[in-house]
């Protein structure tokens, strides 16, 4: 693509963007971008608009495989050729193995149930749905940070006010405690003699909280606390699974025994939406008396389960690969950190899920700007402003790891004294 063929697919898309969705969101888009768009996408790079390339350690834990992963992209091609979209009446093929790889992926002796769905909210509210129809009851014990969508119930196990906030209220019954052993007690205590509970809803690393990890022994203990009180224990891995942190699933690493685990993010290899909830047969017990207890219309999307297929398949073969990035990530960020010591105020996290945290909101956010302008794409935390993201795909070689880092630094060490300060706006 010519470079004005570019400028003008930029200033289209932005301005329909300013128009029909939120002039808001364009400002923000420009401003990432210096004006540009994304175009295309391969392993961990990007095209844009204008003929820049940059680095996708972003996209919201989307692209573990990276763009465009091509054993992902050939499983959809030939579902695309045979069954693009189910009757929903018969069964079908590609979405009945899913089910089945996905049931012998996790916890294959407990978790052999599976609903599939599109993303993440999908997940959690037909986790939270089962939990109630299950056990009869409606408290849901969430915790403090926690990030779960931003649909109606799963916003009320969200603990961010500012996605709350003019539509209280909402699913009733849902407590945030804090990530504390000490405040389990009485979080059950208050329900009664079963502690009213239907479940306990929970994140290993707090993604959007900040990249925060909860201790093993408060999960272990809460989870404990649970299945004695009769209630359900739900692991939400969405962004924290599939090896984003090293393991199959970091809770079940943890020695906590969940009675279902949330997928989704990486689940469709970047190229499909698709999200999945695998569950014991006691919790999945309401589906399994009334299969239409819980349905939605493109639940078990061919197109998204041959992706799935792939992606698990690639995921365990790039699993290597994972580890080796870790180790260059956990020393490049100590070592920016040590750099700036007066901007980058902690570094935190596992596998390829890192939190960079500043002083400051605004020297965050001057910092993602730069980012962007200097080629390298990271996300923000919703719930933590002043935290950044680095997401990097299993498919990122070491120089390109060298090479995010190395921006990272340069952008660091440029950012203005005013953003350095405690006191910044």
């Amino acid at each position: 693509m010519a470079a004005s063929d570019g400028h003008g697919a930029a200033r289209d898309a932005l301005a329909a963007t300013r128009r029909h969705q939120s002039p808001q969101l364009a400002l923000v888009y420009g401003m990432n971008g210096s004006g540009a768009i994304e175009m295309r996408g391969e392993g961990a790079r990007l095209l844009l608009s204008d003929g820049r390339g940059a680095l996708d350690f972003g996209s919201y834990a989307v692209t573990l495989l990276g763009q465009r992963h091509p054993a992902v992209l050939a499983a959809v091609r030939d579902e695309l050729d045979a069954m693009p979209v189910s009757t929903r009446v018969l069964a079908n093929r590609t979405t009945a193995e899913l089910a089945r790889r996905l049931a012998a992926w996790g916890d294959a002796e407990r978790l052999t149930k599976v609903w599939l769905g599109l993303n993440g909210c999908d997940a959690v509210e037909a986790a939270l749905k089962l939990a109630r129809l299950a056990t009869g009851r409606s408290r849901v014990l969430a915790i403090e940070g926690a990030y779960h969508g931003k649909s109606l119930g799963a916003l009320a196990a969200t603990s961010n006010a500012r996605y709350r906030r003019g539509l209280e209220p909402l699913l009733g019954g849902v407590i945030h405690i804090p990530a504390d052993t000490a405040a389990i007690p009485a979080a059950f205590a208050a329900g009664g003699a079963d502690g009213g509970v239907a479940a306990v809803l929970f994140e290993p690393v707090q993604g959007e909280g900040g990249v925060l990890p909860l201790e093993p022994a408060f999960l272990r203990a809460l989870a404990d606390a649970a299945h004695a009180h009769g209630a359900f224990v739900i692991a939400d891995e969405i962004q924290t699974g599939l090896r984003r942190c090293g393991p199959r699933l970091v809770s079940t690493e943890a020695g906590v025994r969940p009675d279902a685990v949330l997928l989704g993010k990486a689940l469709g290899g970047g190229v499909q939406p698709l999200s999945a909830v695998l569950a014991t047969p006691e919790l999945y017990a309401p589906l399994t008396a009334d299969p239409f207890a819980h349905t939605t219309t493109f639940s078990g999307h061919p197109l998204g389960a041959a992706a799935g297929l792939a992606a698990l398949t690639a995921v365990e073969e790039l699993a290597p690969r994972g580890a080796v990035l870790e180790r260059l990530l956990a020393d490049g960020l100590a070592r920016i950190a040590g750099r700036h010591p007066g901007l980058v105020t902690r570094v935190r996290g596992r596998g390829l899920l890192w939190g960079v945290e500043f002083g400051t909101p605004a020297a965050a956010g001057d910092v993602l700007m730069e980012l962007g302008r200097k080629g390298l794409v990271v996300s923000p935390c919703l719930g933590r402003p002043e935290v950044l993201r680095l997401l990097p795909p299993l498919v990122a070689s070491d120089e390109e790891a060298e090479e995010a880092l190395a921006i990272l630094d340069s952008v660091c060490a440029a950012v203005p004294d005013e953003f350095r300060s405690a006191d910044a706006p």
